[in-house]
């Protein structure tokens, strides 16, 4: 039964516990049977919550005793270990903070628990957060359950391959250019960055900088992400960036009444090479959507051809970055790894190139305003190529050579300029590896972005796939 249940999203556990079909301690005990057989290889799990056998046995006393129950009632979650939970160890991903124990919960595990979810365990992540693989000194290296050789991307990567090992159903993640999207493409589960400040930032290390920021849930199905985005929006009161409430909605809401006009691109799309498998499951994806009703055409955005949104988040980051990851690693030189050591090698910003880049994400904005005044969604790619081996090596990309930053081409304008997205599996490459697409819309449109994940999963031919591991 185990087995079965680990492979159940959260919003069918807690339909089966609410129904007194599971309990509670029976899903969590599952959950953690299977972090004890399979994290050993896949390595995303850092620290378990000492108290989740304890918090299952009251929400099992809840169930039974016909108390009002959450949305997650009894369901197991994890968390990023950049996000504090109170009593549990989080520490950042860096052999400075060892030993730390979060004092408090950050705002988005405390409205995960108030909406019934058991938070069993932290995942892993890169140093500060800090890098497109997810590696660091202190609880090393997590691989992706798909291909023990392979990435599962980063800086979200032990939240991804947690949830695609069925080690957890859900999980919170966090993104600032690739982080829960690259991820979650990678490992070919469901991950959902909001409008920036639709989820308070509250709990999150780094803070800076704030301006690209953004917590977001990650599951295996889109209803999951979809519930787990009601709970977590709204202000708190603290983050100065969280000022909307979820029931403003620029969307298309969850019953619109006109066929969704979608636009489509792959390549060329954005700044640089895309692998043609990538482009080959953007277009199956903008084909089965027009299957499904809405009315789909080609584009091209010639801003995101000739903007390189990788250059730009760079230009931008190193500077606001730098001046706290230097506080922070003053006097621990020697335990500071190659993703922050790369900030500190990188030369400062020129104060006109600065300008300059601040510039440019203003026209990247314009364009997209532009855009979804004719269409709702844009569909595309989420990276330009599958998982790649471990180790930040250069990639060959449809004949070119690229960074490995290049991951980033098409996630990079999309956070920098703080619209929503989603990422989901859509297809699966020669060497068996989940390939995603992106799902973007205007600003506060989580809703527009929401249905048509929705229909786009309901004519999926890799749902429901799971890691032979």
């Amino acid at each position: 039964m185990s087995r079965n249940i680990i492979h159940i999203d959260a919003s069918g556990l807690a339909e089966l516990i609410a129904r007194r079909e599971l309990s509670p301690v029976e899903v969590v005990q599952a959950h953690l049977d299977r972090i004890e057989a399979v994290n050993p290889r896949v390595n995303a799990i850092v620290a378990l919550a000492d108290d989740a056998l304890d918090a299952a046995k009251k929400a099992e006393k809840a169930v039974m005793s016909g108390a009002p129950v959450g949305p997650f009632h009894g369901v197991p979650f994890t968390a990023k270990d950049a996000i504090d939970a109170a009593g549990v160890l989080t520490q950042r991903g860096t052999p400075i903070y060892r030993g730390r124990i979060a004092e408090s919960d950050a705002t988005a595990v405390k409205r995960m628990k108030a909406a019934g979810g058991i938070l069993i365990a932290k995942t892993n992540t890169p140093e500060f957060s800090y890098s497109v693989e997810t590696d660091n000194l202190l609880t090393g290296r997590t691989n992706n359950p798909w291909n023990l050789e392979r990435t599962p991307g980063g800086s979200s990567g032990g939240e991804s391959a947690a949830i695609a090992a069925g080690m957890s159903p859900l999980g919170l993640g966090s993104d600032v250019s690739i982080s829960v999207r690259g991820p979650a493409a990678h490992t070919g589960i469901v991950g959902f960055k909001a409008t920036h400040g639709r989820v308070p930032l509250t709990g999150h290390w780094p803070r800076l900088p704030r301006r690209f920021w953004h917590i977001g849930p990650m599951a295996r199905s889109v209803r999951d992400v979809a519930a787990a985005y009601q709970v977590l929006a709204g202000p708190d009161g603290e983050d100065g960036f969280s000022v909307a409430p979820p029931s403003i909605d620029a969307g298309v809401g969850t019953a619109p009444e006109r066929p969704l006009r979608i636009g489509w691109l792959a390549s060329p799309g954005f700044f640089g090479p895309t692998d043609p498998e990538v482009v080959a499951t953007v277009r199956s994806a903008a084909k089965a959507l027009g299957s499904a009703g809405c009315t789909v055409e080609e584009v091209s955005l010639p801003v995101l051809e000739q903007t390189d949104g990788v250059s730009i988040f760079w230009k931008l980051q190193q500077m606001e970055t730098r001046p706290e990851f230097a506080r922070v690693t003053a006097g621990h030189e020697a335990e500071v790894f190659h993703h922050v050591k790369a900030i500190f090698a990188t030369p400062d910003t020129s104060i006109g190139d600065f300008v300059e880049a601040e510039q440019q994400v203003e026209r990247l904005r314009d364009s997209f305003a532009q855009f979804f005044q004719r269409y709702d969604a844009l569909l595309c790619p989420v990276t330009p190529f599958p998982a790649t081996r471990h180790g930040l090596h250069n990639v060959v990309v449809d004949g070119k050579t690229v960074s490995p930053f290049h991951v980033m081409s098409a996630t990079a304008p999309i956070s920098l300029t703080g619209m929503p997205a989603l990422s989901m599996r859509f297809g699966t490459s020669r060497d068996g590896l989940p390939i995603g697409v992106q799902i973007t819309a205007a600003w506060l449109a989580e809703s527009t972005i929401l249905e048509v994940a929705r229909r786009l999963e309901g004519v999926s031919p890799v749902r429901n796939l799971h890691p032979d591991i």
